[in-house]
């Protein structure tokens, strides 16, 4: 079974820290982004064949579903994904000029004999969120022509070196994945969007600075989140008797492959594929029956038969890392590279809002309601006074 499933083979570890999801929201500028912010339901999932599993989450009551991943507390995401448009659909008819008078009346569906003309459609289209589509392609133009001026490009290695930062920061690829897919989206649709933050990114770095007791405050406040745990790295074959157990330690005894027992004897459905093969876990990851067997054994080494709730395990360790403390030192470059996106996170706000507000930009789906606001009805107490004039 895979350290990273529960009940189901799709858990992913969480180790008690709090959870995020990719969503949409809106900044201060009326800029639609996608923002990781914090999730608080699961992707549904459906189990379609049983697991046995020997993780115990922290925290957990053993459902089916998987949590969404980590908060790394390496960066600040929560500008860190491009503008999103809301629908393709949406976008098409957007970027078109209004129906022509002689289009508009086309009929796009009926029912029952009348017509859903294509001005309805628009009309809906635009109600339904017109105005913060056409602001997110806005500000992207916006962005896209000081850029220009910047001489600011966006390679294909910018926006995979923007990805793998953003899978680190998810505290790795599988809960990554998790993310995108309790959005529905894929890493494609994702790779799409992300040349707007890349391009505000080189915009602004050179107008940031990161002090060397910036990053020693930065260590000091978060020196446990750089600490690494012992691990090790284990395969097993979980069967339901001792019986079976002890008849495969013989097996193995006689020297037997242990990769080949697990593929064709291991009830875990999540870990037999791969030979039993479970990859790196702490010791907090597994349940403890497990883990204490388990960390005691050097590489190379084979359990007995170890029994938990699941039933028996015989485990055999493949690899094994030492806890390890990291120097300041050791993760300079790092920390400045977070507080350099939380810096200009910071920054992208303000700029957004000055670029803007120099810029001459016309918008007739928001227009037509300041000049309205601007001009509002005479008051009653002006028209009593223009009676009494009278």
């Amino acid at each position: 079974m895979d350290k990273k499933d529960l009940n189901g083979n799709e858990n992913l570890e969480n180790n008690g820290t709090p959870e995020e999801e990719l969503n949409t929201t809106e900044n201060t500028n009326e800029v639609n982004e996608v923002e990781v912010v914090a999730a608080e339901e699961p992707v549904n999932t459906t189990k379609e064949e049983e697991s046995v599993p020997v993780m115990n989450k922290v925290g957990s009551n053993n459902n089916t579903t998987p949590p969404a991943p980590p908060v790394s507390p390496k960066g600040n995401k929560g500008w860190m994904i491009a503008s999103v448009v809301l629908a393709a659909a949406l976008i098409i008819v957007l970027i078109k000029p209004p129906f022509q008078k002689d289009d508009s009346s086309t009929a796009v569906a009926s029912v029952n004999g009348t017509n859903i003309t294509k001005e309805q459609l628009y009309d809906k289209l635009i109600e339904a969120g017109g105005e913060s589509t056409l602001q997110a392609m806005i500000t992207t133009e916006l962005v896209d022509q000081e850029a220009k001026k910047a001489n600011v490009t966006v390679t294909d290695e910018d926006i995979n070196a923007e990805l793998e930062d953003l899978k680190a920061q998810f505290g790795g690829e599988a809960a990554f994945n998790a993310a995108l897919q309790q959005s529905s989206m894929t890493v494609d649709d994702l790779k799409k969007q992300m040349p707007l933050q890349v391009k505000l990114r080189k915009i602004l770095e050179p107008q940031v600075t990161v002090t060397d007791q910036e990053i020693k405050d930065y260590y000091e406040a978060n020196k446990a989140t750089f600490n690494e745990e012992e691990q090790v790295r284990a395969s097993h074959i979980l069967v339901e008797t001792k019986e079976e157990a002890d008849a495969i330690l013989k097996q193995l005894k006689d020297g037997a492959d242990f990769a080949e027992l697990a593929k064709e004897k291991s009830s875990d459905t999540g870990s037999k594929a791969n030979g039993g093969d479970l990859d790196f876990f702490k010791r907090g990851d597994m349940v403890a029956e497990f883990s204490d067997v388990a960390f005691k054994l050097k590489v190379g080494e084979t359990s007995g038969a170890v029994k938990s709730d699941y039933g028996y395990h015989i485990i055999k360790v493949t690899d094994h890392k030492d806890a390890k403390n990291y120097t300041m030192e050791e993760k300079k470059d790092e920390i400045k590279k977070t507080l350099v996106s939380q810096k200009v996170s910071t920054l992208s706000t303000t700029w957004l809002s000055d670029t803007t507000a120099k810029a001459k930009i016309t918008n007739s789906l928001t227009d037509a309601k300041k000049e309205a606001t601007a001009s509002p009805e005479p008051s009653a107490s002006a028209e009593a006074g223009t009676e009494s004039a009278k």
